[in-house]
């Protein structure tokens, strides 16, 4: 199980890499906004959004991973 003090460490790595991926992870987890909202949030296309909510999961899940 996964603690919220990993998930803000695991979230400020993202956010050193990329602020945009940690702003989306952001407003889609902890609002729930969907993509298309959290997008125009951003000022990003759909697709855009798409892609860096892909990136921006597979970053958190190695983060997160048990072996990290």
């Amino acid at each position: 199980m996964v603690n919220v003090l990993e998930i803000d460490e695991a979230l400020t790595r993202l956010a050193s890499q990329n602020a945009q991926a940690a702003e989306l992870v952001k407003l889609r987890y902890f609002t729930g906004l969907p993509l298309i909202e959290a997008a125009e949030m951003l000022e990003m296309s759909e697709r855009s959004a798409r892609r860096l909510w892909a990136y921006a999961r597979s970053f958190l899940l190695e983060e997160l991973s048990p072996e990290s």
